[in-house]
């Protein structure tokens, strides 16, 4: 402070703001800054810094819907056309917008809503869809793109937090095609302390028994051998591998001391029930819980039931009141407990379905023109922008893209999109390349 203002003449000058300028610091934080100052953790303990960093926090909660779901049964519904399929469309309380007669609940929250309809993409097949759609941007050959989760638990994870900053829920750990994502590199050049921990199947049981199999004392002594070691290893030897494995423990070690956080038996039974008792309905559920226990970023997927190849109305018919329901509780519950207005949820698959029916009465992967939805932190409420054809064959006027995505999250959630990669000895890179714009309709 300058000692001729008049604060400090009057003796107002408050102590703790001698600790640290506050605004700037969480200036710094909001533009990514967060992985850089790690030797500031202590900051914390600061009452004054504490309170302003909680309200400073942002969230995100995507509901991925691998194996893509069709815009014609959901966002974009076509009735009375060849590729409208079986069913109707419901008013919404956007006037002059319909949504699939599917959907009842959404259609009654609309005004919540935001509808992305003229999303347009290259990729026709699952791997190399969910690359795209999970890193917002094409491959470059020999390097490899940190996916959303990872980029938004660089700038937006809290130093000292016991839950982990990229929580990966999902009900099929294996044995489907999106596991051969799963196991890939999801935090690519920002290393392990970045990557997805994983819950659902077996990996929620791995909390329990990491908690119980051995007793505190036990853990506490392997804990401080194992840190002296890798520090002594990372010093030494200058190891980014080290290090990574370094925060990769801290995490797991939080995890086990919040497990309950992630016990969704211990909530109570009326949320239960009112989510609905599938796996993908318990798991949305879960993440609110966990980021109203402040995790930066959840992601539920639910295997690839939207996959319809063969059936695709009646299968449809079965899995989107399920999204309809959940979309509905999980909006309404955000608002109510004052979280909406700092968390964006976005529910999408990799690309959309064909607007016509194969032999086998399904639709296939199509993702010429399809649909997302998103709502929440930083976005205007009751926007539909975009459009198709009379058939949904292909966008009318401007596309969007994967790119155009990425910028519209990030800059939603108070992030500079075009922000470049602190990466020593590569080329660079940006958050979102190609200086691609956001989808302006959409923010706030």
């Amino acid at each position: 402070m300058n000692p001729e203002s008049p604060d400090w003449i009057a003796g107002r000058c408050r102590a703790d703001e001698h600790a640290l300028h506050r605004r700037l610091f969480l200036k710094g934080l909001a533009g990514g800054a967060a992985a850089s100052v790690a030797s500031f953790s202590g900051l914390f303990h600061n009452a004054a810094f504490a309170a302003e960093a909680k309200k400073a926090r942002k969230h995100c909660i995507l509901l991925w819907l691998c194996g893509a779901p069709s815009q014609f049964e959901t966002w974009d519904p076509k009735p009375g056309r060849p590729s409208g399929g079986p069913f109707a469309s419901i008013p919404t309380r956007i006037p002059g917008i319909h949504f699939s007669s599917l959907m009842p609940l959404c259609a009654g929250i609309a005004d919540q809503l935001n509808v992305v309809r003229n999303m347009k993409t290259a990729q026709t097949e699952h791997f190399q869809a969910i690359t795209l759609l999970q890193r917002g941007n094409p491959e470059r050959a020999g390097f490899t793109r940190p996916t959303l989760g990872s980029a938004l638990s660089q700038a937006m994870g809290q130093l000292d937090a016991a839950i982990p900053n990229f929580v990966f829920i999902d009900p099929i750990p294996g044995g489907n095609e999106f596991e051969s994502f799963k196991a890939g590199n999801w935090a690519g050049w920002l290393g392990a302390e970045h990557a997805p921990v994983r819950i659902g199947g077996d990996y929620t049981q791995l909390l329990a028994d990491a908690s119980e199999s051995i007793s505190r004392d036990d853990r506490e002594s392997r804990e401080t051998l194992r840190k002296f070691l890798t520090a002594k290893y990372e010093r030494d030897r200058g190891s980014v591998v080290a290090r990574s494995q370094n925060a990769a423990f801290e995490r797991m070690k939080g995890m086990a001391a919040s497990a309950d956080l992630f016990d969704v038996n211990k909530l109570p039974a009326k949320d239960r029930e009112r989510y609905g008792p599938g796996s993908f309905a318990q798991h949305a559920l879960m993440a609110r819980h966990l980021v109203e226990h402040g995790a930066p970023f959840v992601m539920v997927a639910n295997g690839m039931n939207w996959d319809n190849h063969v059936f695709q109305h009646e299968i449809h018919q079965m899995l989107v009141p399920e999204l309809d329901r959940v979309l509905f509780h999980l909006v309404n519950d955000l608002g109510q407990r004052g979280l909406l207005d700092s968390t964006l949820v976005v529910a999408m698959g990799e690309f959309g379905r064909t607007p016509w029916i194969n032999t086998a009465r399904g639709r296939d992967h199509y993702p010429n023109a399809w649909s997302l939805m998103m709502t929440g932190c930083g976005l205007k409420r009751g926007v539909v922008t975009g459009a198709t054809d009379a058939d949904g064959v292909d966008v009318v006027g401007h596309a969007n893209n994967e790119q155009n995505l990425f910028a519209t999250l990030f800059a939603a959630l108070g992030i500079d999109p075009h922000a470049e990669y602190d990466l020593p000895g590569m080329p660079t890179f940006h958050r979102v390349e190609n200086r691609a714009e956001p989808i302006r309709d959409l923010l706030a």
